[in-house]
């Protein structure tokens, strides 16, 4: 589901970001029987690997419809519908892609199927804290805005600019926003969050945590009432 073009109204279209935090691709592992998945825990900020070698930070797990879905940076995962795994080893099956959109705009969605399983509506902030997500908003100029990803960690700033408009080379995408929460390459699909509200998925960005930059997001508010999901 493709939004039509939003124009920029705080930033010029860019012909490139400086740094696109794709996902790296990990070695394809053949996948084994499920092993017991009793105690597997699946949250916002953790990492899920595709059959196909890919592998992708959940944002946030949302729910409709009597399922479970995991969102992530549409980028980060490739045009086929596929399986997806809690381990890199890719012997516990989580779920299987249920929509991806890119460019355009730069989210998926993961269904997930393993009910022996746990999709807490939590975001993993490292050792062993959680910051529990009850909802979505649309970002505001101004707004405080916190974000924690695979490379880079927690960080937190502020929303600069909203309807943000970038060319990654592949594709335009529209209607992202912008913030000052810095960065770091390998950081896509972290979740970004304003306390308990969900705001957004990291999907690009300039610049890194030691000089500065400016960190685009994918919001999340329309991507969930365009499926039919929540955030719990």
């Amino acid at each position: 589901m493709r939004r039509p073009p939003v124009p920029a109204t705080a930033l010029a279209l860019l012909a490139a970001l400086a740094t696109v935090f794709l996902g790296v691709p990990a070695a394809s592992a053949a996948p084994a029987s499920a092993a017991p998945a009793a105690l597997t825990v699946v949250r916002g900020g953790d990492v899920l690997y595709g059959i196909d070698g890919r592998h992708c930070t959940v944002a946030f797990n949302a729910r409709g419809g009597g399922e479970f879905y995991g969102l992530v940076a549409g980028h980060c995962m490739s045009e086929q519908a596929i399986t997806w795994y809690a381990d890199a080893a890719r012997t516990v099956p989580v779920g299987t892609t249920a929509a991806r959109s890119f460019p355009g705009n730069d989210y998926g969605l993961i269904r997930y199927t393993n009910t022996l399983l746990s999709y807490p509506g939590v975001v993993n902030l490292g050792g062993g804290v959680v910051q529990d997500i009850t909802g979505a908003a649309s970002p505001r100029v101004g707004q405080s805005v916190c974000h924690v990803a695979r490379a880079g960690g927690l960080h937190c700033g502020t929303v600069t600019a909203v309807n943000v408009t970038v060319n990654y080379g592949g594709g335009v995408v529209y209607g992202l926003f912008s913030s000052n929460a810095c960065s770091e390459p390998g950081d896509t699909g972290g979740p970004a969050f304003s306390g308990t509200t969900a705001l957004g998925v990291v999907v690009g960005g300039s610049g890194n945590c030691t000089y500065g930059g400016v960190t685009y997001h994918q919001p999340v508010a329309w991507v969930l009432a365009a499926y039919g999901l929540s955030l719990y």
